[in-house]
């Protein structure tokens, strides 16, 4: 089973590294972040197989759906409130082996069984959060986070 597991990781790891270098040229010469955010969602949905991958924009004390690739979403969500408000509240990201478990999850797919939420900050204030959910549960992990977190700034940053 570990030996399983090792491979899934690898596996996953080498399509993010793939993944990385169409992404840098997506972006590249681009500065409009909505534009970028948008290719990123299309780039991560089809290239890692994902249910729904999204940004939630800070917007008058409130995360309000921003570019995504999926089914239909929550248009706003209060801070605290579900994975993507308590990654806002806590400046955190925050993985869901079971989104079922985690207390006062937002059903916006009934297909969604695992979650990835990475707040975006900047000057030390959460301006978004990228939000990914898996049909399959215990999809995310630390591989996850740090890539995730590493097409984050390359748009951000």
């Amino acid at each position: 089973m570990a030996e399983e597991l090792s491979i899934t990781a690898t596996g996953k790891e080498e399509k993010y590294k793939q993944l990385l270098p169409q992404i840098k040229s997506l972006l590249q010469g681009e500065s409009d972040s909505i534009a970028n955010m948008a290719n990123v969602c299309a780039a991560l949905k089809y290239g890692m197989n994902f249910l729904w991958v999204g940004f939630y924009l800070v917007k008058e004390n409130e995360l309000v759906l921003g570019p995504f690739q999926g089914p239909i979403a929550c248009t706003r969500i209060s801070k605290g409130k579900g994975v993507c408000g308590k990654a806002w509240e806590t400046s955190e990201t925050v993985i869901v082996e079971d989104v079922e478990l985690f207390p006062g999850h937002i059903a916006c797919s009934s297909l969604s069984k695992s979650e990835i939420v990475i707040p975006i900050i900047i000057n030390n204030k959460v301006v978004a959060v990228l939000d990914v959910d898996s049909d399959e549960l215990s999809s995310f992990d630390q591989i996850d986070r740090y890539f995730l977190q590493e097409i984050i700034n390359l748009i951000y940053l």
